[in-house]
């Protein structure tokens, strides 16, 4: 077969010719998109100012509500429970009758003592007539000295009978009086601890018996620990007038386990005189309006104080904080759209966004959103956003 002919050897070189081309045509392709991937324009990210607000930085405790009074009633004298007055839980008002101990052997007590009051104040009568007598016949030297004196002693020791005959009677009215149980305070009354019908031990020792308790309702206490740190940070700032007193009337609120906001306001009343020495605490108390009774005491909230005076503050997402060991990072974008880092000091938490106490200023562009595409260094596409707080962002 002739070499230029269809199908002899030049074959072989044409095959080749077209898969060199085809690689060139490869590389071609590859070098374009190599070249469309280098010029793909950086990665977008959301930044914006920080937001500017006055504030009130706030310190929260938790602690428990409880009663501004509470009364266990016990029986103040011996008998037998007649019957009961109210129901279990209700609202009772100071002066409500609340149990009867039979009151008739009391009664009788002191049916007997006035009694006695009126042999006694009878004996007085005597004594006073003899008195009279002998004073008029020692003037006329008809008795002796000695009777005279035997009747003045008489006297004095009627009267003296008297005087505990009334207190016998005093007493007898007490007990009468104590047989009827009425309500010391005004508040929720708890269950009952004895029946009707059983006997009761009265008196004033730790025997006598407890029939029922009372906490009052409005107003309620609300009372917490504060660690000794957080009470000398109280000291400092009062002392240096950057803050009110913690023992004064100052304004806190409190909120329950299921309420977002904090809707109860109050006033702090107390705070202890010492620091618990086992524990490292102190003591304080607020006052708190519970008009509705819905508050009970035992309930356990949470509570917020004042911890400075009204400033203004910056306000980022907690979300645009990083953290790199012990310190914290915000990342922010330059003039030439370039990623860089800023070393901050956080606050606490307000309105939902988190208190930059320095290494930010209102003229840094935070970056809020992307933060995952941004490298320190780096060109990144702002795109702008806004900070808001929760009240802002709530629908409606």
């Amino acid at each position: 077969m002739a070499r230029g002919e269809p199908g002899g050897p030049a074959q072989p070189h044409r095959a080749t010719a077209r898969s060199v081309l085809g690689g060139v045509h490869l590389l071609l392709a590859l070098a374009m998109g190599g070249t469309a991937a280098a010029q793909a324009p950086p990665p977008a990210v959301t930044v914006a100012a920080p937001l500017q607000r006055e504030v009130v930085e706030y310190d929260e405790f938790t602690g428990q509500f409880a009663a501004v009074e509470f009364v266990e009633l016990r029986a103040r004298v011996s008998g037998y429970l007649q019957s009961h007055h109210f129901e279990e839980g209700q609202i009772v008002k100071k002066g409500d009758l609340l149990f009867v101990i039979d009151p008739r052997p009391f009664e009788a007590a002191l049916a007997s003592a006035k009694a006695q009051l009126g042999q006694a104040q009878a004996r007085v009568e005597l004594a006073d007539r003899q008195l009279a007598r002998a004073a008029e016949l020692r003037g006329r030297d008809f008795v002796a000295a000695s009777t005279y004196d035997e009747r003045l002693q008489e006297q004095r020791v009627a009267t003296a009978a008297v005087e505990i005959a009334k207190s016998a009677v005093r007493t007898a009215e007490l007990d009468v009086e104590f047989a009827r149980i009425l309500a010391p305070v005004s508040g929720r009354i708890g269950r009952r601890e004895v029946s009707d019908g059983n006997l009761v031990s009265g008196g004033s020792g730790a025997g006598n018996t407890l029939l029922t308790t009372i906490v009052s309702i409005d107003p309620i206490y609300f009372v917490f620990d504060m660690s000794e740190g957080d009470f000398i940070a109280y000291q400092r700032a009062v002392q240096s007038g950057r803050l009110q007193s913690t023992r004064d009337a100052i304004t806190v609120f409190a909120r329950l386990r299921d309420e977002p906001d904090w809707p109860r306001e109050g006033k702090l009343n107390f705070v202890d005189n010492q620091v618990n020495r086992s524990a490292g605490t102190i003591r304080a108390r607020a006052v708190f309006p519970n008009p509705d009774g819905f508050l009970t005491p035992g309930q356990f909230g949470r509570i917020r104080l004042p911890g400075s005076e009204p400033y203004k503050a910056l306000l980022i997402p907690d979300a645009a904080i990083l953290t790199d060991q012990s310190q914290k990072i915000v990342m922010t974008v330059n003039a030439e759209g370039v990623v860089s880092p800023k070393m901050v000091r956080p606050g606490p938490i307000y309105d939902g966004l988190r208190i930059i106490r320095s290494g930010l200023t209102l003229e840094d562009r935070v970056i809020i959103n992307g933060l995952v595409r941004a490298r320190p260094g780096a060109k990144v596409t702002p795109q702008p956003g806004e900070i808001k707080g929760a009240g802002e962002r709530r629908p409606g």
